[in-house]
């Protein structure tokens, strides 16, 4: 993986690479971002960096023996560790390591959730056990192969439980040349010995602008579909590459034509709507139309609250919220994305799709029509 095959992060990308040209390389590190904003990949072109036998400027070389078996994940002194799931207790990442290899070659930017589709996970929880963190200490007792380092690229520690603690005094005091690259999303659920023990590489999640280009440039997307895609992704190149596969509709005309249907009572073109454009798209269509409806309702409300900085949507969609945003309140705005979002919440434990954006159409209609909001703890009375 080369630092050119990242989509954005650039100011991450410089400063990785100018710790390596001042031989400013700490040997343990914790990259933290978002899923879907590149953590993990950078974390392996860092390493294949460093271990590239013809440096280039801004680049390793992508030629050399080293970069060869980066490239596919097989370098005697690179290593991963992640979370999996044990069928038995001797089980460790190396257990699973063609599966990940597979995995991460087909989608660098994977999630947890696409990661337990490669594995039969059998209802276990995901976890990095004792067997792997004894792994982990005798694979980094031993001498470098063949680069100057031998480099341990940890895939969420934040699934490391106690278990982690054997790792302390490795992290700590490593053999020479040893390099720690710990690749989380969440902070607080990493065990705070091991947080004091890295220097922090913090990745935010990507800009639009940037997943839009990628899908335009590098996936063929039409200029449209990837603008919304972008949109939808909230900074996730996984979540973006994920939408691509279950995104059949432009979900900006049937979430207007829905809203028109319940801003104006229409009983008939209702029932129509749920039972047919909606009820019928499919599941995971349904949580993505959802998911738009709902950033879009968050679009209303910066837009309202006078916050043109924050906005950063298609003009298809600016032109959508700046008419609508006339005729609703910030209190209305934020009732009805709630009520999309309980609505997410229901279509992702199965409920009946018809019933239930049924009884959303008729909730919206008393929001928007009547002044009706719910009374509920989590809802704005007006």
């Amino acid at each position: 993986m080369q630092f050119k095959d990242i989509v954005g992060q650039e100011a991450v990308k410089k400063h990785l690479i100018q710790t390596v040209k001042d031989e400013r390389i700490s040997h343990a590190q914790l990259f933290l971002g978002p899923e879907g904003s590149g953590s993990l990949v950078l974390a392996l072109a860092y390493a294949q960096y460093i271990s590239c036998e013809n440096k280039e400027e801004k680049d390793s070389c992508g030629l050399c023996s080293s970069c060869r078996k980066y490239n596919k994940l097989v370098h005697p002194d690179l290593h991963f560790s992640y979370p999996f799931f044990a069928k038995h207790k001797e089980d460790t990442a190396l257990t699973f390591i063609e599966e990940w290899r597979k995995a991460f070659l087909a989608n660098p930017y994977l999630g947890l959730d696409e990661w337990r589709e490669q594995l039969s996970a059998d209802n276990k929880q995901a976890n990095i056990n004792i067997a792997e963190a004894h792994s982990i200490i005798s694979k980094l007792s031993l001498k470098p192969f063949e680069s100057e380092y031998k480099v341990l690229i940890l895939w969420l520690p934040e699934y490391l439980e106690k278990e982690g603690n054997a790792l302390l005094k490795v992290i700590e005091e490593p053999s020479q040349k040893t390099l720690f690259l710990l690749v989380a999303q969440n902070q607080e659920q990493i065990l705070n010995t091991i947080i004091s023990r890295t220097q922090l590489v913090k990745i935010p999640k990507l800009k639009t602008q940037e997943i839009e280009d990628y899908l335009f440039n590098h996936k063929n997307i039409e200029q449209t579909k990837a603008k919304q895609v972008a949109y939808l992704s909230n900074g996730s190149l996984q979540t973006a590459l994920h939408l691509l596969t279950h995104q059949e509709n432009d979900y900006h005309d049937i979430f207007l034509n829905w809203l028109r249907a319940c801003w104006g009572n229409n009983g008939l073109q209702i029932v129509t709507y749920t039972e047919g454009d909606l009820a019928k798209m499919g599941r995971e269509n349904q949580k993505n139309f959802l998911r738009y409806g709902i950033n879009l309702m968050r679009e209303c409300t910066l837009f309202m609250a006078e916050a043109p900085g924050l906005i950063h949507i298609p003009e298809k969609e600016l032109e959508f919220i700046s008419k609508f945003s006339q005729v609703l309140s910030l209190a209305k705005a934020q009732a009805i994305a709630n009520e999309l979002e309980k609505a997410h919440y229901h279509i992702e434990r199965n409920a009946n799709p018809k019933i239930l954006f049924l009884d959303v159409s008729l909730i919206l209609v008393k929001i928007l029509k009547f002044n009706t909001l719910r009374h509920t703890a989590d809802s704005i009375i007006l």
